[in-house]
């Protein structure tokens, strides 16, 4: 197969990997890449994969640059080019593309949409409300004491969300998004739930317009700090599985979540196939839905992605093609944890081009892989920071404690200026 990948990243990094890992695999295209991708090769012929120095968001060039190679299979990892169109746009020239199409991708694109969809199908969510009017929000917060998460309906990259815990917060937080556009045109219209007491988890189901094939739990880590401290991120660390969710919540959420929104989306006729990622509370009236993205979390896909045995183009493929019922998922018993080396001042204002060392240290261990999820290169340094979140550290373990504290090992090899990571991930589950 001639694969290309659509993305930057440490969940478009663990797709390459697993991706050149297939004997099915013979050429492998990333766009743009990283410097991680650019040293991956793939398992059935040694060639290296190409980084292809085009943006996730030129759908024009992606095209142009996928009819030119005609790959057997375009993967997308961000959520900007699934929510511009991108699948509509390849299925239009013929071209195999997985992700959902741009009605489906509105699941994530706009929090406004899916929270009203939740409502029309009883899926179980928060109490909440939609607003275009920051009086308006600001009455409704209040009504709830201000403990709220104030949301900008559009994308921001998995940080427009401010948790607020009295008034005076939740009225900073409106003003932040609706009045200072601190996330741009996302905050036009802001939603804004209830503060859900409860455990929070990551699930993941592949879909293909007719069902699902559910993957085993996970805990992300979205704020900076320790603690669950400091502002939200893209992610800070994740592992899996996750001990929390028992057999029963597990049928609960298959049956009052899952497959509603599969009835859902065939009532309202909306064709996803792809990754759908509900961020679940476990509360004590049962298991809610915080929001729903519309694409494999980071850095869910990499502890996900070291423990699924599966054959990965085949099943994206089959998720594609609408054959999910011919499929079952494989897991590796081993539990998976990640810890994000960011970039000093993430999520806020940080410097880029820190020379980065310790990397092949790191690796030395079988059971560690360093994702690379803001790195560059120049022309002094082979691997340089590039963005706000720079490495996804991953390691397997026999048990989540072993996988832990071997991923805090390799960690603890790698440098750069003015790195930081959480040092608490997985303490919940241990």
């Amino acid at each position: 197969m001639n694969i290309l990948v659509i993305g930057s990243g440490g969940r478009e990094h663990a797709l390459v990997w697993k991706l050149a890992q297939s004997s099915l695999t013979e050429t492998m295209y990333c766009a743009p890449g990283n410097a991680g991708i650019a040293g991956e090769t793939l398992t059935a012929n040694g060639n290296s994969v190409q980084c292809i120095k085009i943006g996730a968001e030129n759908l024009e060039g992606l095209l142009a640059f996928a009819k030119e190679k005609q790959p057997d299979l375009t993967v997308v990892g961000p959520d900007n080019p699934l929510s511009q169109g991108i699948v509509d746009l390849f299925n239009k020239e013929g071209l195999t593309i997985w992700g959902p199409n741009q009605k489906a991708a509105r699941f994530e694109s706009s929090k406004a949409f899916s929270q009203e969809f939740m409502l029309r199908h009883e899926i179980p969510t928060a109490k909440s409300g939609i607003f275009s009017n920051p009086t308006e929000a600001l009455a409704f917060a209040t009504s709830i004491q201000g403990k709220c998460a104030v949301k900008a309906d559009g994308l921001a990259l998995g940080k427009g969300v401010i948790l607020t815990s009295n008034v005076e917060e939740a009225k900073n937080a409106i003003q932040q998004l609706m009045i200072d556009k601190s996330f741009g045109d996302a905050g036009d219209q802001i939603v804004i739930q209830e503060y859900l007491e409860g455990m929070e988890v990551s699930l993941h189901a592949l879909c293909d317009g007719h069902g699902y094939l559910l993957f085993e739990s996970s805990q992300d880590h979205k704020r900076a700090l320790d603690g669950d401290k400091g502002l939200n991120t893209g992610g800070m660390g994740t592992y899996s599985p996750a001990p929390f969710i028992s057999d029963h919540e597990l049928k609960s959420i298959r049956e009052t979540i899952l497959d509603r929104w599969v009835d859902g989306c065939k009532r309202e006729g909306i064709d996803f196939k792809g990754m759908l990622y509900p961020g679940l509370m476990l509360t004590e009236s049962g298991p809610k839905v915080l929001e729903f993205n519309a694409r494999f979390g980071d850095p869910e896909t990499q502890v996900y992605l070291m423990r699924l045995k599966n054959d990965l183009p085949t099943l994206l493929m089959a998720s594609a093609e609408g054959k999910l019922d011919q499929h079952r998922l494989e897991w590796d018993d081993q539990a998976a944890t990640c810890v994000v080396l960011a970039s000093g001042g993430y999520p806020e204002a940080y410097e880029k081009g820190k020379t980065i060392t310790g990397i092949k240290d790191a690796e030395q261990d079988p059971q560690v892989k360093v994702f690379h999820a803001g790195t560059g290169s120049n022309a002094d340094n082979p691997i340089i920071t590039a963005g706000g979140r720079v490495l996804g550290v991953t390691a397997l373990g026999k048990n989540l404690k072993e996988a832990t504290e071997r991923a805090y090992e390799a960690t603890e090899k790698i440098h750069f200026d003015r790195c930081y990571f959480r040092r608490d991930i997985a303490a919940k589950a241990l």
